[in-house]
């Protein structure tokens, strides 16, 4: 029987597969586990509140704007499935949520198109929540590094949205975890793993191999320029 692949990019069940092929490269994978780490971090931070926390709280920000501004630049230039392109497709996503509680639902290679909207609108808030805690101030004691730039109304402002944004993000953090817990356990899809690993089985051969250069050398300069930028722009604007 010969395999078949749908149109967003799934793959129907016939065939012989290879037992697992390379979809996340190294890049993406070290993006998403450190951007848990920094935003989780961020949050305690946050709802602490202790002076010292809050310095943390904005230094773990900083680290979060460069990692923001690294996946939108590895959106546009990173491997195959770790472009926007692949995956941001608005003319599959009422097809696909129909097709949802189908257990036999063919695999998708990325990101399914439910899964790019939380990915859009993640980068959203955190490029937003960080950006805008540049000029937001407690009104106590602590201030952004850029809030010499505003005047006091405009800094209360961004400081408004800056906390708006983190309930915005325990509610995507939710849909996020429920979204997992849905594939692993009740379509029986493996996602956790695969964005260790970088592997995700049941896919025909990926034409998208490896590249030392682009996954090592290309990223690793990217993510310098970036934390560059970010520096620069604290301590010097």
């Amino acid at each position: 029987m010969t395999k078949t692949i749908a149109a967003e990019g799934s793959i129907s069940a016939g065939g012989s597969l290879p037992a697992k092929q390379r979809v996340w490269d190294l890049p993406l994978r070290l993006f998403h586990w450190s951007l848990s780490l920094l935003v989780a971090f961020s949050l305690y931070t946050g709802i602490n509140g202790g002076f010292s926390e809050m310095d943390y709280h904005m230094i773990s920000g900083y680290g979060i704007l460069t990692l923001v501004i690294f996946r939108v630049i590895w959106g546009l230039i990173g491997s195959t499935h770790s472009r926007f392109r692949s995956f941001v497709n608005l003319s599959e996503l009422i097809p696909h949520t129909r097709r949802l509680l189908k257990r036999d639902q063919a695999k998708i290679a990325g990101h399914n198109p439910l899964g790019a909207l939380s990915i859009i609108a993640m980068l959203l808030v955190l490029g937003t929540q960080a950006t805008t805690g540049l000029f937001a101030n407690d009104d106590i004691f602590l201030e952004g590094p850029l809030v010499h730039l505003v005047d006091d109304a405009t800094s209360d402002r961004l400081t408004t949205v800056h906390h708006f944004c983190a309930k915005a993000l325990y509610v995507l953090i939710g849909l996020h975890l429920a979204a997992i817990i849905f594939h692993e356990i009740y379509k029986r899809e493996r996602l956790v793993l695969p964005m260790i690993s970088g592997y995700k089985k049941g896919l025909p051969a990926s034409v998208d191999k490896p590249s030392f250069r682009r996954e090592y050398v290309t990223a690793s300069g990217l993510l310098a320029t970036c934390a560059g930028f970010v520096y620069w722009l604290v301590k010097y604007v």
